[in-house]
């Protein structure tokens, strides 16, 4: 598969730290509000030149962006005046200009705005309308027009635009001819690459000039991956991508685009896969590469730029630093520094001084309140295979015989890290053990790993789970008559299914948008995403040609084997989880006199979002999980 996610240093919502209160003891309960306080100031980003900061802060109950002059803080300012709308994201099109997205909701319609950060004039630049849109990287402004991709024409496919920041009608400039998945740009502004799907059988295209029709230059399987990072310096056809390509693991290649050949490996690592970060798209050049054994790890190319970076870290010892955005000249950085038991600032890093200056506090709440670190473990799978995970062991203290609460991680590609969570610090505050487990088919171990996960939903992912659990008794860590297991989304699923065929294993489940029918999980398909169907297919399952084992693994169909307590919560707005499923299952529970406490709120989605629901869900569990683990 050739993946076309283009990175470029971002802000985004991130936790603070400051320290303030008085110390409280370990054992102290802290009121579950504390644990998920939203930010008021986030998405930390600079201008092109550094001179000034954006961010989304609150005014009149609305995100709405602000900026920061960092030559003249007089000339601070706030940009924007929403007042029946949130900002959903923006972005720097130039030293002078911002474009920005509004919209009551994630399902709202696209508006689409630029604004003069000096003369504060802001146009519509896209009709507002239902569709879909992605930018092509890097987001920067060519001459009077920026680069997307819209699903305006056909919700199924995107055609290129260019979308002009005075107003004008955006122009198309290449239809799709119904495969094309991603395009890129080079840094002239012209469209170069594009890539052509069926999910499952992905191509390369490439041309030298916008004029010369696309060529084939590779074909990949779902399981081989390419994905460009940005180009060479002074190169229009060779590019830094990431490549597992005749490899288990990501590494870091320079690659030809027109031969499709890998010209040198430049940097990989045995045991995992490396990450998309680290490439400047205005010098063109690789500054780091990331990635993640037990914790974040980095690899400098730009030797400046790694001293730099040492600088910055012997001002936060021991604390991980993440590099979220920087300027051109890289002279300016936004950082987020934190640790397992921190849950982090935000900071601007002014290179030439070596002063870092907090930008939020995020969370004083907490203030001086000792947290619980997390400790990186692994174990042998009943297969043999060697798993990863996280403990978080009680604030109460004790490390034999604990009740636990397996918390499963959502995707499944995605994976666990040791960075700070409320969620754990939350469940260790109450007295629990927390264990979270990158299982089989979770992201960031190499393909095989990943692919040790295809059609193992309901089977050795789930067993996965369990085998972890029981390498924790069988060291004396956890009590076998105290394991509850809790997710959401996929996590969800797993806590479901755990209920419906191991409620002799597990004390009680908790599920926030758990999957209760995976016929209803794939027929809720966006037609935005429908050409990834057969990957679906191939990864979880046919549910056609597989129909029996889909009705094996879906818990609606098997409510009358649950034999232990269910908290379950469903947003209304839940794209893949079906509400009729749902209640369904919440039902045949009910019927069977099996305790089960069902939160429903129309108004979310996967993750309840609202602050006042997010209090309330973390109190049921908390009260749940007193009464059935403890």
């Amino acid at each position: 598969m050739i993946r076309f996610s283009f990175c470029f240093l971002i802000g985004c919502v991130l936790l603070a730290f400051v320290s303030c209160g008085k110390k409280q003891g370990a054992s102290s309960l802290i009121p579950v509000e504390n644990f998920f306080v939203k930010p008021e100031k986030s998405n930390f980003k600079l201008s092109p030149d550094g001179s000034r900061i954006a961010y989304l802060g609150i005014d009149d109950h609305c995100k709405n962006i602000f900026i920061l002059d960092l030559n003249d803080r007089r000339k601070s300012k706030q940009l924007t005046y929403q007042s029946d709308m949130n900002v959903q994201y923006f972005f720097w099109a130039s030293d002078s200009m911002l474009v920005f997205s509004n919209a009551h909701s994630s399902t709202d319609s696209l508006r689409m705005y630029a604004i003069g950060v000096d003369n504060e004039v802001q146009k519509q630049i896209i009709p507002t309308k239902k569709a879909k849109l992605r930018w092509l990287a890097p987001q920067k402004l060519m001459d009077d027009y920026l680069l997307v991709s819209l699903n305006d024409r056909d919700s199924s496919v995107f055609d290129l635009y260019k979308v002009f920041v005075d107003g004008r009608a955006p122009q198309l400039v290449t239809q799709n001819p119904g495969n094309v998945s991603n395009w890129f740009a080079s840094p002239d502004g012209k469209v170069r690459l594009a890539v052509t799907s069926d999910s499952v059988q992905e191509s390369l295209l490439y041309r030298a000039g916008e004029q010369d029709p696309f060529k084939q230059v590779a074909v990949t399987d779902y399981q081989t991956i390419i994905e460009p990072i940005g180009f060479v310096k002074n190169s229009s056809t060779n590019i830094y991508a990431l490549s597992n390509k005749n490899r288990d693991k990501l590494a870091l290649v320079e690659y030809n685009c027109t031969t499709g050949d890998e010209e040198r490996v430049i940097y990989s690592n045995e045991e995992v896969d490396l990450e998309s970060s680290g490439y400047s798209h205005y010098l063109q050049e690789l500054i780091y590469s990331s990635y993640t054994i037990d914790r974040g790890e980095k690899y400098f190319f730009n030797t400046t730029f790694k001293k730099q970076f040492e600088n910055l870290s012997t001002q936060f010892k021991g604390q991980s630093i993440d590099i979220i955005d920087t300027d051109n000249a890289m002279q300016n950085w936004i950082v987020r520094i934190a640790t397992d038991v921190n849950p982090g600032g935000i900071y601007h890093y002014d290179v030439r001084t070596n002063e870092a200056h907090l930008l939020s506090e995020t969370n004083p709440k907490l203030g001086e309140t000792p947290l619980a670190p997390k400790q990186a473990i692994n174990f042998q799978s009943r297969d043999g295979l060697t798993l990863h995970g996280y403990l978080t062991y009680p604030a109460t203290g004790g490390k034999d015989d604990l009740p636990v609460v397996v918390l499963v991680h959502d995707g499944p590609y995605r994976r666990e890290t040791a960075n700070y969570d409320p969620e754990v610090q939350f469940l260790a505050n109450r007295g629990y053990l927390v264990f979270q487990l990158n299982y089989r088919g979770s992201s960031g171990y190499g393909k095989k790993f990943w692919a040790a996960g295809f059609k193992q939903w309901g089977g050795k992912i789930q067993t996965d789970i369990i085998d972890g659990v029981t390498w924790l008794i069988h060291q004396g860590i956890v009590d076998k008559n105290k394991v509850a297991i809790m997710g959401t989304g996929f996590g969800g699923y797993s806590a479901l299914h755990a209920a419906t065929y191991n409620s002799s294993f597990y004390k009680c489940a908790i599920s926030m948008s758990g999957y209760t029918n995976l016929f209803t999980y794939l027929k809720e398909i966006p037609p935005y995403q429908q050409q990834y169907a057969k990957l679906f297919y191939k990864i979880i399952g046919n549910p056609v040609k597989e129909y029996d084992m889909f009705k094996a693994i879906s818990p609606v169909f098997h409510a009358d084997k649950v034999k232990i307590p269910v908290l379950f919560a469903q947003g209304g707005k839940d794209a893949y989880s079906s509400l009729m499923d749902a209640n369904q299952f919440v039902q045949r529970l009910k019927n069977n006199n099996i305790p089960v406490r069902y939160l429903y709120r129309e108004e979310e989605g996967r993750r309840f979002r609202n602050e006042e629901n997010v209090v309330n869900y973390y109190q049921e569990v908390e009260t749940f999980l007193k009464e059935y683990l403890k």
